[in-house]
């Protein structure tokens, strides 16, 4: 059966709006963060319906942010997570009002047609990747405002998914193809907009400009169609999610920096991103063996380092038990990092 997924968006009974994170959800809950409120001062949505969005980065401070206001004001979407040993935003399944499901959406769009610019343009985007891609274009879905309609034409983004790992990797490939090619109408981002997305990820997430500049240009799921920004995220699909969540347990041991060689990094595409290691040198924090995983939930470090390539991970050291044993993973996009944790290739 389809289930909560990766970048759906669930609607709650006081009309906000959360985004789904990861497809393995605790028991009677689903783990997703605050993206837009009710205000009568919010930019997105209609006169009488508006609509401010809450994490203005995709940080975790901002994130962080989101909670604070949760417990003020919506107590019961805070959830003490006994796998995770965190605090994290999950909403009740009894307080979920609307499920919104990226696939149906888009599918809806075309069988119902773009009711302004915004909605035509997406429908234009979709069939061009899935065509250029050789995939069905019922493989991918629209997530983000236009997800539950309240986005605005004269400045939102197109934020598309695609639904699968084979589905994803031609994507992949054909959009590194297309960035490439003269007659393509997708381009990467550059100029003005380029020299301001890579200020942005400077202060946002601590890097030089090298580093900044170097991430961003290897981060092929974002780019410029037909003068508008969008982005396209990669999302398993049931049959390809074999955990089930509590199968592993997370615990702290404390805050580390390491220096590794990615040796897998196929699970990199999804949310978490993960890639397994090898050769790790701790350069400061606990110092123990078996360290096998770096694994971000920043999605800036998604897909961005490619296997015998050199990373350095500065993140939250856990023990990771389940039923096969334990093992130890750096985890980048904790609450207790902060937002000063990151993974940068060194190649």
């Amino acid at each position: 059966m389809r289930g909560f997924r990766d970048r759906d968006y669930v609607e709650t009974v006081e009309g906000l709006f959360f985004t789904v994170v990861s497809n393995v959800h605790p028991e009677g809950r689903v783990i997703a963060y605050l993206k837009y409120a009710p205000s009568p001062e919010g930019k997105w949505g209609a006169e009488g319906s508006r609509y401010a969005r809450m994490m203005p980065y995709y940080d975790i401070p901002s994130l962080l942010n989101t909670i604070e206001f949760l417990e003020r004001h919506y107590p019961h979407y805070v959830y003490n997570c006994p796998v995770m040993g965190i605090k994290m935003s999950a909403v009740p399944l009894s307080h979920v009002k609307h499920h919104y499901r990226p696939e149906e959406r888009l599918a809806n769009l075309k069988l119902e047609g773009a009711r302004d610019s915004l909605e035509a343009l997406t429908l234009e985007l979709a069939d061009y990747i899935a065509s250029q891609a050789d995939i069905p274009v019922s493989s991918l879905g629209v997530t983000g405002s236009v997800l539950i309609g309240i986005h605005r034409p004269e400045f939102s983004d197109v934020d598309l998914v695609v639904y699968g790992r084979s589905n994803a990797l031609k994507v992949r490939r054909a959009l590194k193809e297309l960035y490439s090619s003269p007659s393509s109408e997708v381009r990467r981002v550059e100029g003005a907009k380029l020299e301001e997305l890579v200020k942005r990820r400077i202060e946002i997430f601590h890097l030089s400009r090298e580093e900044a500049l170097k991430i961003t240009m290897r981060k092929w799921n974002r780019g410029v169609f037909r003068g508008r920004d969008f982005s396209i995220h990669p999302v398993k699909v049931e049959d390809e999610v074999d955990e089930r969540y509590g199968d592993r347990v997370f615990k702290a041991v404390g805050l580390t920096e390491v220096e590794a060689v990615v040796e897998d990094s196929s699970e990199a595409l999804f949310m978490p991103a993960v890639y397994k290691v090898r050769d790790v040198e701790v350069l400061w924090g606990p110092r123990v063996d078996e360290v096998r995983e770096v694994v971000s939930y920043e999605g800036l470090y998604l897909d961005i380092a490619e296997p015998g390539e050199k990373v350095r991970v500065r993140g939250k050291l856990e023990l990771v038990e389940g039923k096969k044993g334990g093992y130890y993973r750096v985890l980048v996009g904790s609450p207790e990092a902060r937002g000063m944790d990151y993974l940068k290739p060194l190649t």
